[in-house]
């Protein structure tokens, strides 16, 4: 991966952004510590920092100029099937200079303009300047692997891949209230919520025109939907398909000049990846990352079993929590958007440790949004299909209620996943997949902010994820919906931030289009049963997976919130970010909701009492370093 940003001006030069193009650029470095530079014509100006993987010579550096100096390219990410491409426009006469998928895309870009995006299969944000006509086309790709956000107003238009290079502008930074409301709901932004006014992220499978003054937005790619009356393949026809699929992702990954690897959990996703890449290559390197203080959470057993069945070259980070709060401030620091996925800490750590030997990494992300991987699949399907046990959980809610809750141990989650099951059972179907995918209830984050919210605004922004064509009752509508909400706004934000605060470029095979299209064109009955989840990917894989790993429970990739803040955070909590002086100071928050979550931390009941401090946490991190 790399970064990018650039800047359109409407009317003027867009030298007169030099400087602050540069500023851009600069905060783009650790997503591409290789290589900076910059380039300038009448009214755009693109800059580009390099992650070199494929090619990684002088000759591929960004921006990229085309032979006859009329068209310019700056590029973030990979474009795996480059190499067909490239022998069609060689036999068009183009003489190439590189051995880049950067120069090939150019060129294909010239020669068939927007369209060639859909030829591409890869991950990438990029922007494409044609100087004759002073057209850009700036596109993302299917999945929003890659991220990309844009500001405009009546001067310019500016974008980047992060946030904190758009700040460099010196744009305006005006809280969006809903969009914080839906923040304190889920603990992360999705794709339609910014928490700057005005600032947007452009959508997985958009792109973005602009001719001289006018900029428009289109839709190239939107994962399909597989209708009622649409003939499928049979369930032994649709595992091998899947099968060769996968596995032509995962060899069209294993691209790259610069050492690679591959993520390895223990669970059956990166197990797959894992067994895949080995078939292709002489010692895999896989890498793990277990918690010494914390059995709950370690999982490391599992990923040497596989390690061993697949003779790969395993290094395994066994790190304390003392290694945990070490990075804490880094990573807080790092966020220019409030993001409260614990779990991205672990992620940073695992991608700091990694980048000593690789520069490239595998990961199994996206399987469980694409064939039912998380509990709350079994809870949708259980509520659906409910009987006499789902009905009597519903009834017990009361009991459910007053029992201890929290994350840390097996016997307290249960009691938590049989409570937010009971409190969901009685909604309607999307408000129930609502409440699932949430860590706050709306409630909650009307009581928690002190500000008005425009109800329809803040409707416009939750609905948004609804529509009259969507059966909440389906689970196929339910993981569809994940896609873009929870593996674009959470999942792919994570891993994108946390390795690129590392250089470090992370590809995922499970998101390839050909597999998530034809994954999409299964019904739900090959994903999920009464019993199992991921049914078709586990049946598809079996032979490649330990038995002893085949139907064990899912477990998140968490970090002890809790003892932390009962211990050694505690006085970040009570004497700086959520103090009373600071709070009331603020004028953001409701005191008495924070102390009452502070409260509920110390208590013997704290059920997610922790993930929500957490998310206040990360906002006043976040506030400090842009408003103070």
């Amino acid at each position: 991966m790399c970064g990018i940003t650039g800047v359109y001006c409407f009317s003027g030069s867009a030298e007169n952004y030099r400087d602050k193009l540069s500023a851009a650029v600069d905060k783009l470095s650790y997503r591409g510590p290789d290589y900076k530079n910059s380039y300038f014509h009448n009214q755009i100006g693109l800059g580009h920092t390099r992650l070199s993987v494929i090619d990684t010579s002088e000759a591929a550096k960004q921006p990229f100029i085309d032979n006859s100096g009329k068209y310019a390219l700056i590029f973030n990410g990979e474009f795996y099937n480059f190499k067909e491409y490239k022998k069609e426009l060689s036999e068009d006469g183009i003489q190439f200079k590189s051995e880049s998928d950067t120069e090939v895309l150019l060129y294909l870009l010239i020669k068939y303009g927007k369209s060639a995006l859909e030829k591409i299969n890869g991950c990438f944000a990029f922007a494409f300047y044609d100087a004759e006509k002073n057209y850009c086309l700036i596109a993302r790709d299917r999945m929003g692997i890659n991220p990309l956000y844009y500001y405009q107003d009546k001067e310019k238009l500016i974008f980047a891949s992060e946030m904190k290079a758009l700040f460099a502008f010196g744009i305006p930074k005006h809280i969006d209230y809903e969009s914080l409301k839906i923040y304190f709901q889920l603990n992360y932004l999705p794709v339609n919520c910014n928490i700057i006014q005005n600032l947007k992220k452009l959508e997985p499978g958009t792109y973005l025109e602009i001719d001289k003054n006018r900029v428009e937005k289109n839709r190239y790619y939107e994962i399909p939907r597989l209708i009622y009356d649409q003939k499928f393949d049979d369930y032994n026809t649709a595992k091998s398909r899947l099968r060769d699929l996968l596995t032509l992702a995962v060899k069209r990954r294993l691209v790259s000049d610069v050492p690679l690897g591959c993520f390895l959990s223990g669970g059956i996703d990166s197990t797959i990846i894992t067994a895949l890449a080995s078939e292709h290559t002489n010692k895999l390197n896989t890498f793990s990352i277990g918690f010494k203080d914390e059995d709950y959470f370690d999982e490391t057993e599992y990923s040497r079993i596989v390690a061993r069945k697949y003779n790969t070259n395993h290094t395994e980070f066994r790190v304390s929590n003392e290694d945990l709060l070490a990075n804490l401030e880094y990573v807080l620091n790092y966020i220019d958007e409030p993001f409260a996925d614990s779990s991205a800490l672990a992620v940073y750590i695992l991608s700091k440790l990694t980048r000593k030997t690789a520069t490239v990494a595998l990961s199994g992300d996206g399987a469980d949004e694409i064939f039912a991987g998380y509990n709350k699949y079994t809870a949708h399907y259980n509520a659906q299909y409910s009987g006499n046990k789902e009905k009597l959980i519903s009834v017990m809610n009361p009991v459910w209620k007053v029992l201890p809750k929290s994350r840390n141990s097996k016997s307290a989650n249960l009691i938590r996943q049989i409570n937010r099951f009971a409190e969901a059972y009685k909604l309607p179907p999307f408000e129930r997949y609502w409440f699932w995918a949430s860590i706050g209830s709306e409630d909650y984050s009307n009581k928690l902010l002190n500000a008005q919210t425009n109800v329809e605004n803040y409707s416009k922004l939750k609905y948004y994820f609804n529509s009259e064509k969507n059966d909440f009752t389906d689970l196929n509508t339910i993981l569809h919906t994940d896609m873009k909400l929870v593996l674009e706004g959470d999942m792919l934000t994570k891993v994108d931030r946390m390795s690129m605060a590392n250089s470090l470029e992370v590809r995922t095979p499970f998101l390839d289009h050909t597999v998530v299209d034809y994954a999409f064109s299964l019904p739900s009955s090959y994903k999920i049963t009464s019993s199992q989840r991921k049914k078709i990917l586990r049946d598809s894989f079996s032979d490649l997976i330990p038995e002893k790993l085949l139907n064990l429970p899912k477990h998140g990739f968490e970090v002890p919130l809790l003892k932390w803040f009962r211990n050694e955070l505690w006085s970040l909590i009570n004497d700086d970010l959520l103090s009373k002086a600071f709070i009331k100071e603020q004028g953001v928050f409701n005191y008495e909701i924070i102390n009452q979550l502070k409260s509920k931390i110390k208590s013997n009941n704290p059920e997610d009492s922790a993930s929500k401090v957490w998310a206040i946490i990360v906002f006043q991190s976040w506030w400090k370093k842009y408003y103070i």
